[in-house]
């Protein structure tokens, strides 16, 4: 099927300026508050922060997938292929979401019905989309399954989600993530609770999918070691904002966000054996409350006053690389 969406040289996917806002019976909590980023054909874009940094939140306002209400979207702007998401009515984003893009969801388990064999959920994006009858769209499904290297495929497509193990049902999710060719996916945590011999495999998959169809990946995660292997550039978020991007070497190599300096740190390395792990002091704010200033200011060990009064804004330090901090230079040197 002809898609009508063409990337414009060959950007794909930009954010501008996202403010996302969830309202509650204690507040308003401002889980995103100016995010922006883009993302080109072929490229993987990681995400990275702790829990509550806005990173989920982030994709499922791509996705269309937010529960509005609670949450609301005040400002910003989702551009596909320089369509707006945010203004495009419901039915034509529902036709872009799985066609256009996909998104692998971090628990595989709960995202698959449990009463429903997998291939009847796979070959339903098939029915949905293409207009399949049932024997074709179970085709399908077993070709995907064949795909993501599912042994037996044809014996398992009518089998239930609770048989397979928590890799192979990772690979179902990623199965039914690409079963239209979408341009972009996203995929939120897709390593979570695998052992790393699963891990390696699931992210060597993702990497030959997107060679195949050079897929915009977004890959949204925790785990640094990940993404030192399969990034292109890494957006690092703290309190619902992009504090640091830059490509992945350079930020491995020298960070120039205290927060992003914190996160590397923390990292067991092979030449430190024996000593201590440096962690961040703190816990991240509460999003109904954000600190003024800097918001990683009362965990940060380069913090002055200015800090606490006036917020950096993400702004080009170095050629390519954007860092919102108003140490930059003290933190590159560090």
């Amino acid at each position: 099927m002809t898609s009508p969406y063409r990337p414009i040289d060959g950007r794909l996917l930009e954010v501008e300026d996202l403010h996302v806002e969830f309202h509650t019976a204690d507040g308003i909590a401002k889980a995103i508050n100016g995010v922006s980023f883009s993302l080109d054909e072929g490229e993987t874009l990681a995400i990275l922060g702790e829990s509550g940094s806005g990173k989920s939140v982030t994709a499922q306002a791509i996705m269309g997938i937010l529960d509005m209400p609670p949450a609301a979207i005040p400002q910003g702007r989702i551009l596909y292929c320089g369509a707006d998401l945010l203004t495009m009515p419901e039915d034509e984003r529902r036709k872009t979401r799985g066609p256009q893009i996909s998104m692998i969801f971090q628990d595989a388990l709960s995202s698959l019905n449990p009463v429903f064999p997998v291939g009847w959920q796979i070959a339903e994006m098939f029915r949905q989309h293409r207009g399949m009858n049932k024997a074709d769209s179970y085709a399908q499904a077993v070709r995907l399954m064949e795909r993501v290297a599912i042994p037996g495929a044809k014996q398992r497509v009518k089998a239930y989600p609770h048989q397979f193990s928590g890799g192979m049902r990772q690979r179902i999710m990623i199965a039914m993530a690409i079963s239209l060719d979408p341009a972009v996916l996203i995929a939120d945590e897709p390593t979570t609770a695998l052992d790393v011999t699963v891990q390696a495999q699931i992210m060597q998959l993702l990497a030959d999918l997107q060679d195949e169809r050079k897929m915009g990946l977004i890959l949204i995660t925790h785990d640094l070691g990940v993404v030192a292997d399969v990034a292109d550039r890494i957006a690092v978020m703290y309190a619902g904002r992009i504090v640091e991007t830059a490509d992945v070497y350079e930020i491995y190599r020298q960070p120039a966000h205290a927060y992003t300096r914190g996160l590397l740190e923390s990292i067991p390395r092979l030449d430190q054996k024996g000593q201590t792990l440096r962690a961040i002091g703190g816990l991240p704010p509460n999003l109904m409350r954000i600190p003024p200033g800097c918001a990683f200011n009362p965990r940060c060990r380069f913090a002055q006053e200015i800090c606490r009064r006036e917020r950096p804004e993400l702004v080009e330090v170095r050629p390519g690389r954007f860092a919102a901090c108003h140490f930059v230079e003290e933190v590159l040197h560090a």
